[in-house]
């Protein structure tokens, strides 16, 4: 356990990935921390229940991971949304694959840049990505921070997120997201366990012009491995 002089603990684990050296993560000690005096995630619409998520390691991220790292290394773009700690990309970053990490949350990028360095890696890509209602403060008051960081811009060839359909999108907004970021060919891969907006995200990918295939991830509790259920939505156009 580390204790930070911000006013929050955290906590350092060796994370293994199948196929890949594991990896050193510093991440958030458990979902009661807290800290936003400035009010600076609360006016991008990150609420204080929401706060701390960024910070965790979750299942769908450990199996985009493994995906990941079977990914052959190419010259293609790659966008991470949502990234969280962010260790789908900082597996990619550092078998040489041209990534960039990206979130909403105002210390997703000092994260990164932390477990960067407890991994003898150089720093990686981070951008700045935010759509929907998560432009939005739940008192219904103006957005008043600034991201310090760049948005995210350039087109993509591979872009993944793993369980980003947290929210109810009647309007498209995260298809319009990345419908906006991917090339002409490109591919979307989505980990998504089982929140109950995949269909209506299918819906709107078709709309933008991707074709969906689905794999159950669903497995059994296996020693200190929990259960799991969801499904690896994998896009693809052009």
């Amino acid at each position: 356990m580390h204790p930070s002089t911000l006013g929050y603990l955290t906590k350092q684990e060796s994370i293994a990935v199948f196929g890949v050296d594991d990896l050193l993560i510093r991440s958030l000690l458990d979902k009661n921390q807290f800290h936003d005096p400035l009010d600076e995630a609360l006016n991008l619409g990150i609420s204080s229940a929401m706060w701390p998520l960024f910070g965790l390691l979750w299942p769908s991220g450990q199996h985009m991971a493994e995906r990941m790292a079977l990914r052959p290394v190419t010259d293609e773009r790659i966008l991470e949304i949502g990234c969280g700690l962010g260790l789908s990309s900082l597996i990619a970053h550092r078998r040489g694959a041209n990534v960039t990490a990206s979130d909403c949350h105002p210390l997703t990028h000092a994260f990164l840049d932390e477990n960067t360095r407890l991994n003898g890696l150089s720093p990686m890509n981070y951008r700045h990505g935010l759509w929907g209602t998560a432009a939005l403060r739940e008192d219904g008051l103006p957005v008043l921070t600034s991201s310090q960081d760049e948005d995210v811009s350039g087109l993509f060839e591979l872009i993944v997120g793993s369980d980003i359909l947290y929210e109810r999108d009647d309007e498209g907004t995260l298809a319009n997201f990345i419908d906006a970021h991917a090339a002409v060919a490109s591919e979307i891969w989505v980990v998504d366990p089982n929140r109950g907006n995949r269909a209506a995200f299918h819906r709107h990918m078709g709309r933008v012009g991707f074709a969906m295939q689905e794999q159950v991830l669903d497995q059994v509790a296996h020693g200190e491995q929990p259960a799991y259920k969801g499904r690896m939505l994998t896009y693809t156009r052009g």
